[in-house]
């Protein structure tokens, strides 16, 4: 049977502080992984969703297959001798979250492009990449370079959320890799800072230094500047040949360009509790509505209100929705318990 969705990459064990690392305590376990959360997002959401990816023989892979097939995912996987990457979260202040990763030589770190041969037997009618899994190893890149060449060839939508991470590479070699693969995606999701590693823009519309920034004249006019080169690279990704371009804005909601123009949504209310893993919620949910032939507002609606489920729960997919409890943020406008 064929599925709605694939993606592939790196699931981890992500092992949780509510407090400082250095001063002990206990540590909670889940599963981790930008792709692996979209997949769970987007399965409970009502599609059938594939995963596919490296873990190691060990109890942390283990604990992840568990957890994805529970969530009625097709997990297309491959146990290899190195161990499953580990990533250990801080709860550094409420508002401060710090991430330490051990995944160098990991399992997840090397996927290839038989894994993505053995991916594709799913029949998939659409495929989810990052930019998080080429910058684990130059095999996993070449498999997502492949992936990405591969889906587009066959007709696939083919979304790709930039999701940058410092700690794996730089700047540069993210944009080496990354704006090369954004030919293929039909999608393309991004921070407002993430864009430029896909597109250029031009160089007038540079963001304003902190002298702009302390004064309020300056400032604005370095904020428009900054809204105009957006709107520049937006513009670049459109006439390659990507249909939608979405920006994640955080606490200010998100927008996206496509032909038709630009369309902006704030934020869902809620009370923020984990912002860990928002940004992949509202991705499950955008490529939800996009499965479904939704239109762009109700894509948007649908992956602000994702991202709202996630922000108001602990822990990386834990608290995505289900379909019937999309309507729950509407329902009880002063919040409390709906009866």
């Amino acid at each position: 049977m064929s599925v709605d969705l694939l993606t592939l990459g790196e699931a981890m064990v992500s092992l949780r502080s509510a407090g400082p690392l250095s001063a002990g305590g206990s540590l909670g376990m889940h599963v981790a992984g930008a792709e692996s959360n979209v997949a769970v997002g987007v399965a409970r959401l009502g599609h059938r969703v594939a995963w596919a990816g490296v873990v190691g023989a060990d109890p942390h892979g283990e604990f992840i297959l568990r957890g994805l097939r529970g969530e009625g995912i097709d997990v297309r996987h491959r146990v290899d001798t190195r161990g499953t990457g580990v990533m250990f979260l801080e709860r550094r202040t409420a508002d401060i979250s710090r991430a330490f990763y051990y995944r160098a030589g990991s399992a997840g770190s090397t996927l290839n492009r038989h894994d993505v041969d053995r991916a594709f037997a799913a029949s998939p009618r659409a495929l989810h990449l990052t930019g998080i899994t080429p910058a684990l190893s130059p095999d996993a890149r070449r498999a997502v370079e492949y992936a990405a060449a591969r889906g587009a060839a066959e007709g696939l939508t083919v979304s790709l959320d930039v999701n940058y991470r410092a700690k794996l590479w730089s700047r540069d070699e993210a944009r080496a890799v990354l704006t090369p693969l954004a030919r293929h995606a039909t999608m393309l999701i991004a921070s407002d800072d993430e864009l430029d590693l896909v597109a250029d823009g031009g160089a007038s519309g540079r963001r304003g230094t902190g002298a702009a920034a302390a004064d309020p004249v300056a400032g604005a006019a370095a904020q428009s500047a900054g809204a105009e080169r957006e709107a520049a690279m937006a513009a670049e990704l459109l006439g390659r040949g990507v249909l939608d371009v979405v920006v994640k804005r955080g606490a200010a909601g998100a927008g996206v360009y496509t032909a038709a123009g630009r369309l902006e949504a704030p934020a869902v209310p809620v009370t923020s509790i984990d912002t860990v893993g928002a940004g992949d919620a509202f991705t499950a949910g955008y490529l939800s509505a996009v499965l479904e032939g939704l239109g762009t507002a109700e894509r948007l609606r649908r992956g602000t209100l994702a991202g709202a489920f996630a922000v108001s729960s602990a822990g990386d997919c834990e608290g995505l929705p289900t379909a019937a409890e999309l309507a729950l943020l509407g329902a009880v406008p002063d919040g409390g318990t709906q009866r």
